[in-house]
């Protein structure tokens, strides 16, 4: 019951305002391109360089040479760089398929004539003939166990601790190159059922689900095939081939029509995995990526990956990459890019304009076709260390910025602009392709290129942050924009908590309660200079809320980087006062 004042006193109430707010949901970048495994065409969300070569592997053999793929050299740094998430696309030529398992037996049909059944399958999640160890179980077996044709980018599995009395056994996924004396264990299943009525059901504990692109119209999405989320990073239940369900009867015994359908203790291959990286012949790497090898793949087969990615529902990430796309050999990805960070409005994309050996005036030129604030471009080309095979490559700067974005949101904020000596250096870059002059670096930026400049104590630094945005509004600067899909993004989750609410005071001031404190808190981190937000009767007057529409205008200064330092240096006479 409110209290209030009769007599002369003192009234001390309280009003608790300590409600933690929820921040926002933090996401990181996305990158397309080929790689040695892994699933096609399936976004898959990493959160380390270990588990990025888990899923996607190292590097190749292409012509005898060892490389490795942009996108595994742009994980790595990136990782390095205090990124915390990154969604990883894989773009094949081609078809693909994961492996399958190889003769899992069971005790149903006469060993003698090797008529005995596989109890159940399994299938490789990634997906090539790179997964393939085994074409017979026995003509691929050597005398220590280990697999002919095993290798680190594929796996073997093994069947222990088979009980007939329980009907439960364990099921080891083991690395394709390890053997029986030196056994090189992945993931381990103990207690596994061949009942589905059990809990500890193989399809059910491992995971039987894989996944498609498929297209409705216009539109691409991921369809989920089968019933079991996956907990395995490696396979899923393909088959199960005897199920036995109720194995045991109602005294506990095992019955006997079940028994023989377990598997039986032993371990195996994987075969008839399908696509080959380099069906076309030998792939183009680094500088010698052209309009129609990149690093194996052509550009036409990243166009279902970058509309997949349109779909915002489904995939957050704030910066989107593809390196090895160059406008200038592939336009129509590139622009597919940019279109597809217009239409999401919650990424920037980070783009290549020109191939290796380019000059000053043919990058000014191909800036020109471009005209959005999603999306920003950064020039030379840059040397560095292949993190596997040692050597040193050339790389596209797209490679490498994502992890100069992840830098800047780990050291500062996203409104930070991510270049300059403290946020832009490229401590991993060995060297620029071309140290820019003090006057190419004009060049460029009047072209809203951001120039990538080598100074003598400092080594390779971003030295620019615009967007491709023509015109010379705020939105020309990648801090700017930034700060806006930072905002936008916290303050839509916000707004998607009250669809279907009431269009009440209460419902509006739940708004206000959340936004304003995080804009306070973005004020605070320099982000803006002031705000306002409005959401009360002045903008939802009655034709407003008849219509079922809660309207909330919010008003932004963002602050501006200081780029251009001018320092005055007055040479006074002696016995001249200062200026006050």
């Amino acid at each position: 019951m409110a209290e209030t004042l009769i007599s002369p006193g003192v009234l001390a109430r309280e009003n608790d305002q300590s409600q933690i707010t929820q921040g926002p949901v933090e996401v990181g970048a996305a990158i397309i391109g080929p790689s040695i495994k892994g699933p096609v065409e399936i976004p898959t969300l990493v959160n380390s360089y270990s588990e990025y070569l888990a899923i996607f592997g190292g590097s190749v053999i292409s012509g005898s040479v060892q490389y490795s793929y942009l996108n595994q050299i742009a994980a790595n740094n990136y990782f390095r760089q205090g990124g915390n998430s990154l969604l990883v696309t894989r773009v094949v030529s081609g078809s693909f398929s994961g492996a399958k398992t190889f003769e899992i037996f069971n005790g149903v049909g006469p060993a003698a004539v090797d008529l005995r059944s596989s109890s159940f399958e399994l299938t490789t999640i990634a997906e090539g003939d790179i997964m393939n160890n085994s074409a017979s179980a026995q003509s691929q077996l050597l005398s220590n166990g280990s697999l002919r044709s095993g290798s680190v980018d594929n796996v073997r599995w093994e069947v222990t601790a088979v009980n007939t009395s329980s009907g439960v056994f364990s099921l080891i996924v083991r690395r394709g190159d390890d053997n029986n004396n030196q056994k090189s264990i992945l993931e381990t299943y103990n207690n596994l059922s061949l009942d589905p009525k059990q809990p500890n059901y193989i399809a059910s504990v491992i995971g039987d689900q894989y996944y498609t692109v498929e297209q409705d119209g216009s539109d691409y999405y991921v369809k989920t095939n089968g019933n079991y989320p996956n907990s395995s990073r490696y396979v899923y239940v393909s088959a199960v081939n005897y199920p036995t369900p109720d194995y045991l009867d109602n005294n506990g015994d095992a019955k006997i029509q079940y028994t023989a359908s377990l598997p039986l203790v032993g371990s195996g291959s994987f075969f008839s995995g399908s696509g080959d990286l380099f069906a076309g012949g030998a792939a183009k790497f680094n500088e010698d990526i052209n309009s129609n090898n990149i690093q194996g793949v052509s550009a036409n087969d990243y166009t279902q990956s970058i509309n997949l990615l349109s779909n915002k529902d489904d995939y957050q990430f704030n910066v989107l990459s593809a390196p090895g796309l160059i406008h200038a050999n592939h336009s129509s990805q590139v622009n597919l890019l940019v279109t597809t960070a217009e239409t999401r409005q919650d990424c920037i994309a980070v783009v290549d304009l020109r191939g290796y050996n380019s000059t000053v005036a043919q990058i000014v030129n191909q800036a020109s076709s471009f005209d959005s604030s999603y999306a920003a471009t950064y020039w030379p080309w840059l040397q560095l260390i292949d993190p596997d095979s040692g050597r040193t490559v050339w790389a596209p700067a797209s490679t490498l910025i994502p992890g100069v974005f992840a830098y800047t949101d780990a050291s500062s904020d996203p409104w930070f602009a991510p270049a300059g000596l403290t946020r832009g250096g490229l401590g991993q870059v060995i060297r620029a392709e071309k140290k820019l002059t003090s006057g190419q670096r004009d060049t460029l930026y009047e072209a809203n290129i951001n120039p990538i400049a080598t100074f003598p104590q400092s080594g390779v630094v971003v030295f620019g942050q615009k967007t491709l945005q023509k015109r010379s509004t705020a939105l020309d600067r990648v801090n700017v924009r930034r700060l806006l899909i930072a905002l936008k993004s916290y303050i839509s989750q916000v707004a998607d908590n009250l669809v279907f609410e009431q269009n009440t005071i209460a419902t509006r001031n739940n708004f206000l309660t959340q936004v304003n404190p995080y804009l306070e808190g973005v004020q605070q981190r320099q982000g803006l200079y002031a705000f306002k937000v409005v959401m009360d009767d002045t903008n939802n007057t009655p034709d407003v809320i008849d219509r079922n529409e809660l309207v909330g205008q919010i008003y932004l200064q963002p602050t501006k980087t200081a780029e251009f330092i001018i320092l005055d240096f007055n040479v006074l006479p002696t016995g001249a006062t200062f200026p006050a």
